[in-house]
């Protein structure tokens, strides 16, 4: 085998603090109350992460109603609604809640407008679960804004008492455009400073638009349902070199490589460094590889634990 095959890793890649918190919540309530462990939702979007907390004893469900009587209840990564959380509380299920602590805080962010008088604006994908936990905060409900062609069709009360707030999982390049024209259209409206877009979201992208300029193709290691990993994925496609989306090692095609000497890898915030490395020994089988790390933002960030667990 004499074919020689470089790959750059992105750097920073995988997990963000807000996954490694929903992972350690769940395995930690395993540990204090034994299985199971009933967890609303795929705690985050990775099918990995899902099985090897499902071999721990915990069981995902879709709803609250699910979840047997008096069992512990683990809220995802994602958040919920005002809804769901008053379902639980009424059928008086002990919950700990693993949402994002920067999800929380555009909750919070929503909620004070709202008290405000201002009516919201969630930028962001309907349907996401983050999206509709998001919108189930906010007293009043939102205006869903996905597109520009959204902020040309809103219908406001008042263009004067508007506010807007955006899912996390969108960078400061995703929300830019919308956020001109609303501004454009509204310029009285109120909304996040740039440094609560977040972090872990905006370096991914950076990252990944750093190893485009260096690679022939792209593989996003991430589940088809992940919002971050789609988007960095749509990067890739976006600088015109051959991207690709897969949930792991097995999904990668070898025609793929056929005409590939450095191949660009990186892991959506869900996608655990594992999976990485099985891609990474999976292209060992069609040349010799050699793995090279890029330079890029150190992060350090910690959520702590929810205090029922700390």
């Amino acid at each position: 085998m004499n074919r020689k095959l470089r790959v750059l890793l992105a750097s920073p890649r995988g997990f963000c603090a807000g996954v490694e918190r929903a992972i350690e919540i769940v395995e930690k309530a395993l540990e204090k109350h034994g299985a199971p462990v009933y967890v609303r939702h795929e705690i985050v979007h990775n099918k990995r992460v899902v099985e090897t907390l499902r071999a721990k004893g915990a069981v995902f469900v879709e709803e609250v109603d699910d979840v047997p009587e008096g069992a512990v209840t683990v809220f995802s990564a994602h958040g919920v609604s005002d809804a769901v959380e008053n379902h639980a509380k009424v059928r008086q299920l002990p919950v700990i809640d693993a949402t994002c602590p920067l999800v929380t805080r555009v909750h919070n962010e929503g909620r004070n407008h709202a008290g405000k008088g201002r009516q919201v604006l969630l930028i962001g994908h309907a349907g996401h679960p983050e999206f509709e936990g998001t919108r189930g905060r906010i007293p009043g409900g939102v205006l869903e804004v996905s597109n520009l062609a959204d902020v040309a069709a809103l219908d406001v009360k008042d263009p004067d008492a508007l506010a807007y707030v955006t899912q996390t999982t969108l960078s400061v390049d995703d929300t830019r455009d919308i956020i001109a024209a609303l501004r454009d259209r509204f310029p009285k409206i109120q909304g996040p400073d740039l440094k609560d877009i977040c972090y872990a979201t905006q370096n991914r992208q950076q990252a990944v638009r750093d190893l485009c300029q260096q690679v022939d193709i792209l593989l996003v290691i991430g589940a088809q349902n992940s919002s971050n990993s789609n988007r960095l994925w749509g990067i890739g496609k976006e600088t015109g070199i051959p991207s690709y989306l897969i949930d792991d090692a097995d999904a990668l095609n070898p025609d793929w490589l056929i005409n590939a000497k450095t191949i660009g890898l990186t892991a959506g915030a869900s996608a655990p460094e594992e999976l990485t490395r099985e891609v990474i020994s999976r292209l060992g089988q069609f040349g010799d590889v050699t793995v090279e790390e890029l330079d890029g933002v150190k992060e350090d960030m910690h959520f702590k634990l929810p205090r029922e667990l700390a």
